[in-house]
């Protein structure tokens, strides 16, 4: 069996569909299944079961000796969340009894960490261990990944295998139902196909000309690629960003989304919001030498590339993957 937590949400579920394209079929899916917008994630996908989040460690104690990988991708990701109570209990105490089972039962884990833990990059990108204690996230969710990934580095025991993967600007198929958290291509594409125009934040900084500002957009199917290759590989245990290792402007995502669509492109610019300015990061970008040090060698889709499979495969009909 293999673990798939978050499996109704975004990332979870694309990679259900990806184990699942593998020939993978016994998959535990868990999540909290009360929120019904996420159901049709799931729909089409082959899984053993379903099991709720609340109810998981004690399944696990019944059946750990069936399962052979744990994906803990579940996660509140909401980023203008400011409660640190729900953050302690369901990104890091959730994740550190996660931990402690994978250690008592002999099972390998991937978690979900986050390129949120980089803050403004005030200490570059790196994803060496050596930088984790310095960084400063600029929100509670950006502390919970880091908090958790500060508390894995100092325990003497940790599963035989383990990587907590830092996500970057990921977006694709099946984030339907993340609202206002879904990826700008996701509004892009929504704005375009309702006004034929795209909105983008004005620069608000003088190294940066307007819809310049630069992050390492990655397409979810390359994380899930990832996501296979460790379960597979099984060695060289840490954590590893998951970019693409170059950073774009979201007036290339915006021209991308237009040229998706055959649109000529219209783009205009608003204030960014006087609350976030101070925290907007005005560059991302990945450095990936540590996963590709252990072999990784599938390669990223460009945004352009990605683009276009995410809006003329799955907005433009709403299709699911």
């Amino acid at each position: 069996m293999i673990v798939v937590t978050g499996a109704a949400g975004f990332i979870g579920s694309c990679l259900v569909q990806g184990l699942n394209n593998k020939g993978y079929k016994d998959i535990i899916v868990v999540d909290d299944f009360s929120k019904t917008e996420k159901d049709r994630n799931l729909e089409g996908k082959t899984f053993s079961q379903k099991v709720e989040r609340s109810a998981f460690f004690d399944w696990l104690e019944e059946n750990h000796k069936l399962v052979y990988f744990i994906f803990h991708i579940g996660a509140r990701t909401d980023t203008t969340e400011f409660d640190t109570a729900i953050f302690d209990e369901l990104n890091l105490n959730y994740t550190k009894t996660m931990w402690n089972k994978c250690i008592e039962h002999g099972i390998p884990l991937v978690y979900a960490s986050s390129g949120a833990t980089y803050g403004l990059g005030e200490h570059g990108y790196s994803d060496s261990h050596e930088v984790v204690e310095k960084l400063k996230p600029l929100n509670p969710y950006g502390d919970s990944k880091n908090d958790f990934d500060k508390w894995a580095l100092k325990q003497d025991e940790a599963p035989y295998f383990w990587a907590g993967l830092k996500f970057f600007n990921v977006y694709g198929p099946n984030e339907y139902h993340k609202a206002r958290m879904a990826s700008v291509i996701f509004h892009a594409f929504n704005q375009i196909k309702e006004k034929g125009s795209v909105k983008l934040f004005r620069s608000h900084n003088p190294e940066y000309k307007d819809g310049e500002q630069l992050r390492d957009f990655v397409y979810v199917k390359d994380v899930v690629k990832v996501c296979l290759f460790l379960m597979e590989h099984r060695k060289n245990s840490g954590l590893y960003n998951l970019g693409t290792g170059q950073a774009r402007s979201f007036k290339d995502l915006a021209l991308s989304t237009f040229s998706a669509l055959g649109v000529d492109p219209e783009i205009n610019f608003i204030d960014t919001p006087e609350d976030i300015r101070d925290k907007y990061q005005y560059y991302t970008q990945a450095e990936m030498d540590k996963l590709l040090s252990i072999g990784y060698d599938g390669g990223f889709a460009s945004l352009e590339e990605g683009v276009k499979d995410y809006v003329q495969n799955y907005l433009v009909e709403g299709n699911y993957f």
